[in-house]
């Protein structure tokens, strides 16, 4: 007997032309569905939601209705997935999309109360990176750098370790969310700044005898030429009897810019003051100023949770690659109520900065405590992003090309797996309740063993392929200089 299989895709369209069943009953409430997508704004280009019941259903079928226009859908056992197709016809039939939910449940078709998709007339990046790591403290087995088209549920590989011998890959970043012009790190073996331009990738070698490390941390100039790096002096240490369990601390670090023209490296006192640590760097959209976190140097680990840190600007002029001389303070951590800052990004209008927000330290994707908070650069008002946080942590974050979508890292669920989440952004700062990304089946995020970290949205795929990546490490690299 010949066995057929229906892939889910297939099998949600079948469903969708059988229609829902009749239902015995209703529940006046929400249905308990994971991932959670009741109420979210949804970009109108991104692949449909797919969730499931978290009740022990054995069957469910979800109705999406938008003006005329109704498709159902069933998925496998209490999972629900709608065609893209049918996603397409109902989404394009209101900016509203009523879903009802039906489970079966002691033999009863059980009617839920219907909940709302709200779809957003701005569109999303084509694109979201990330790493995937396996969630721990000193060590690691396969981790890479990959890509998700957000039209589907395509993942690529933009560069997994197992091409250097399992060494360390990291920090990815794009100029103004540009796929051809970008860069990452590989720590361990091959070690480098691998910087991409086109279908060219150029291995840096950027520990120089002025600098407290190779490059960290980076932010593109958005003119493509610059790039600003952290130096870190980084160690960790573990708690014994703390929810935190880890602290990540610098022992010393610097701001710097690298000219990828010249391969070379300048700074400035204020950047770079041995009575500080300065770190995470970010510029404006128009390259003028550069925005960073400071904290006054202290003995470590000893005042470990005294260390906190204000995010401070200071001007860039990318004709002469030379600093404003004076530094100002757009959140002081000591003076504020809210702790110590981190990861600072401005929005593409230059209004608002977004950064995370802890009760102390340097590395707040460790913080059971952090969330994000929202600066408004004309008047230096500050205010959680309460729509956006929750009891876990959440770090790092990324604002997309329009500014009208920004993508998180997020721990909520059970505080140790790093998922992305995504959020609408209004013009005002209004943001809207968060959703996570969604994946072609419902139990992905159950199922995965990886975390998801440092999402950053791209308007195209990187350019440059896994095997050229591979080819330029195993080149001796350029060395990056400290300007005179």
């Amino acid at each position: 007997m010949r066995k057929t299989t229906i892939i889910p895709a297939l099998a949600a369209l079948l469903a969708s032309c059988a229609g829902a069943p009749k239902p015995d009953g209703a529940i006046d409430s929400l249905p308990p569905i994971q991932p959670d997508y009741a109420g979210v704004t949804y970009p109108p280009n991104m692949a449909p939601p797919v969730f499931m019941l978290a009740n022990g259903a054995t069957d469910a079928v979800a109705t999406f209705s938008a003006g005329d226009v109704t498709a159902t859908s069933k998925g496998s056992g209490s999972e629900m997935a709608i065609s893209p197709a049918d996603w397409a016809k109902v989404t394009n039939a209101g900016d509203s999309v009523t879903v009802s939910v039906m489970a079966k449940i002691d033999g009863k078709w059980m009617e839920y109360r219907p909940f709302s998709i709200y779809i957003s007339s701005d569109s999303i990046d084509a694109y979201l990176s990330y790493r995937l790591i396996e969630p721990g403290y000193e060590s690691w087995a396969e981790m890479g750098l990959y890509q998700r088209c957000l039209a589907n549920y395509d993942e690529e590989e933009i560069f997994a370790n197992s091409r250097n011998g399992y060494g360390c890959v990291n920090c990815h970043a794009y100029c103004g969310g540009d796929g051809s012009r970008a860069l990452l790190h590989m720590r361990v073996n091959n070690a480098g700044t691998y910087v991409i331009d086109g279908d060219n990738v150029t291995k840096l070698n950027t520990k120089t005898p002025q600098t407290i490390s190779a490059l960290v941390y980076p932010y593109w100039h958005p003119g493509g030429r610059y790039v600003a790096f952290s130096t870190n002096d980084t160690d960790q240490k573990f708690h014994t009897s703390d929810p935190n369990r880890i602290e990540v601390m610098d022992y010393a670090s610097d701001v710097v810019v690298l000219d990828t023209e010249t391969n070379e490296i300048v700074t400035s006192p204020l950047l770079s003051s041995a009575d500080a640590f300065e770190t995470f760097p970010a510029f404006s959209p128009d390259g003028r100023t550069l925005y960073f976190c400071t904290a006054d140097r202290m003995e470590l680990p000893a005042a470990y949770d005294q260390l906190r840190y204000s995010i401070c600007s200071v001007g860039f002029d990318p004709n002469t690659r030379t600093f404003g001389n004076q530094a100002d303070t757009i959140y002081h951590a000591q003076a504020g109520e809210w702790g110590s800052a981190s990861f600072p990004r401005v929005s593409p209008d230059g209004r608002w900065l977004m950064a995370t927000l802890s009760g102390y330290g340097t590395f707040s994707i460790w913080h059971r405590d952090s969330d994000l908070y929202l600066i408004d650069l004309a008047t230096k008002e500050m205010r959680p992003l309460s729509e956006l946080n929750s009891d876990e942590s959440e770090s790092y974050h990324s604002w997309s090309s329009t500014g009208r979508w920004v993508a998180f890292s997020s721990r909520r669920g059970d505080g140790l797996y790093t998922r992305p989440h995504i959020a609408h952004i209004d013009a005002d700062g209004n943001a809207t309740k968060p959703f996570a990304l969604p994946q072609a089946r419902a139990d992905h995020y159950a199922a995965s063993m990886k975390s998801y970290n440092i999402p950053e949205f791209s308007r195209s795929p990187l350019s440059a392929s896994p095997r050229q990546i591979e080819e330029a490490a195993k080149g001796p690299g350029i060395d990056a200089k400290f300007a005179k």
